[in-house]
C-alpha cells in the first residue's frame, strides 16, 4: 500500500513535470522571434499610422495589371509595399487599358470629381499607347499638360512617370517625344520618374509574351524600384 501510493505520486509529479515543460516549450515558443524564409530573424512589422492617404494612379494598361491577376497590379502592390512601410495609403487603380493622353483627358475631371476628397498624390502614368499608334509627340505633350493644368488648378500633387520612344520610329521622333516628361514637369512642378520601367526593360523574361505588359514579378520590381520616389513625391501630413 505504501509503495503503490508513491508510486502514484511519483506518477503525477512525473506528470505534472512534463506538463510544466510543456507549458514553458508553448510560452518559449509563443515569445520566439519570427524567422524569414532564409533563416535570418523577421524584422517586426511596422504598424500603419497617421491618416489615410489616398493615391489616385491613373494611367493605361501599364497600371490596369493587363494579364495579370488584379493583386499582382502596380497600384495594389504600391500599396502594399507603402502600407508595410507604415503608410496609411489608399491606391485607387484608375488604370484603363488602351487608353491614350486623349481618352485619359476626357476622363480626368470625372476622375476627380469623383472622389469625397481630393487625394494626397495622383500617379499620372500616359503615353504608350500614343506611341504604340504613332501620334505626334505635340498631342501627347497637349494632351499630357491640360491634364497637369487641371491637376495643378486643383491643388494636387503629381508624380509624373515618363516614357521612352523606342529607336525605331526615329530619332527625330524619339528627342521630341523623350523630351516630353521632362519639360512639363518642369512647366507644372510635378514630381518626375524619368522613365518608369528603367528598371526591368532590359529583362525581357519580366515581360509577357506580348513583350509590352509586365509579368507579376516585373510588378514587383517596378514596385520596389519606384517606391521611394512615390513615397517622397507624398506632401508631408499637416498636423
Amino acid at each position: 500500500m505504501h509503495k503503490r501510493t508513491w508510486s502514484k505520486i511519483a506518477l503525477a509529479g512525473a506528470a505534472s513535470l512534463a506538463l510544466a515543460a510543456c507549458s514553458d516549450s508553448a510560452d518559449e515558443a509563443a515569445n520566439a522571434p519570427e524567422v524569414a524564409e532564409d533563416g535570418s530573424p523577421a524584422l517586426p512589422a511596422i504598424p500603419v499610422m497617421g491618416p489615410e492617404r489616398k493615391v489616385i494612379a491613373f494611367g493605361d494598361s501599364l497600371f490596369a495589371g493587363y494579364g495579370l491577376d488584379p493583386r499582382d497590379s502596380y497600384p495594389e502592390k504600391l500599396e502594399n509595399a507603402l502600407r508595410a512601410k507604415g503608410i496609411n495609403a489608399d491606391v485607387i487603380n484608375a488604370g484603363v487599358s488602351g487608353d491614350t493622353t486623349a481618352a485619359g483627358l476626357q476622363r480626368l475631371e470625372f476622375t476627380l470629381a469623383a472622389q469625397e476628397t481630393p487625394p494626397a498624390l495622383f500617379i499620372l502614368e500616359l503615353g504608350g499607347n500614343d506611341l504604340l499608334r504613332g501620334l505626334k509627340p505635340e498631342e501627347t505633350k497637349e494632351n499630357l499638360g491640360k491634364m497637369l493644368a487641371i491637376l495643378k488648378k486643383e491643388k494636387v500633387p503629381v508624380l509624373l512617370m515618363g516614357m521612352r520612344s523606342p529607336p525605331n520610329l526615329g530619332p527625330e521622333y524619339q528627342a521630341q517625344f523623350d523630351a516630353i516628361y521632362a519639360d512639363l514637369a518642369k512647366e507644372y512642378g510635378a514630381k518626375l520618374i524619368p522613365f518608369w520601367l528603367e528598371s526591368i526593360y532590359r529583362e525581357p523574361e519580366l515581360f509577357q509574351a506580348d513583350r509590352i505588359h509586365p509579368t507579376a514579378d516585373g510588378v514587383e520590381k517596378l514596385v520596389a524600384a519606384t517606391l521611394g520616389q512615390v513615397e517622397g513625391a507624398l506632401p508631408p501630413v499637416e498636423k
